[in-house]
């Protein structure tokens, strides 16, 4: 009997694991987005007010946005922030929350107040 040869690393037929197909789905609708064209690697600029122009552009040019161009910008924005999580260092969360506020005064929406202190548990 032969043994079989094993299998080279990498083969496209093997399968992934969930995590790696779930970072790949949320990597891919951020890059291919069906309702917004991104320019390339926006969300890492370091300037919140060009990223949150940017966003803008996208979100008034695009045709195939389903909701206004305030709310297809800020969902992209969101959408990354949360599915980045634990990836995105304190800076660059901090600079992607700022250009959410960046996004308000573009589109002329009022700021977001920072939330108050809840009630201290009895």
């Amino acid at each position: 009997m032969t043994p079989t040869p094993a299998k080279p690393q990498g083969d496209p037929h093997e399968t992934q694991s969930p995590t790696e197909e779930r970072q790949r789905w949320s990597r891919q609708v951020t890059e291919n987005s069906d309702a917004l064209d991104l320019e390339p690697g926006v969300f890492t600029w370091a300037d919140p007010r060009a990223i949150a122009r940017s966003l803008k552009a996208s979100a008034e040019r695009s045709e195939r946005r389903k909701t206004t161009p305030f709310r297809a910008a800020m969902s992209m924005l969101t959408f990354y922030i949360n599915r980045a999580g634990r990836q995105l260092s304190g800076e660059r969360k901090a600079r992607l929350e700022a250009a959410k506020d960046e996004l308000r005064v573009l589109f002329e929406r009022p700021r977001r107040d920072k939330k108050p202190p809840g009630k201290p548990h009895p």
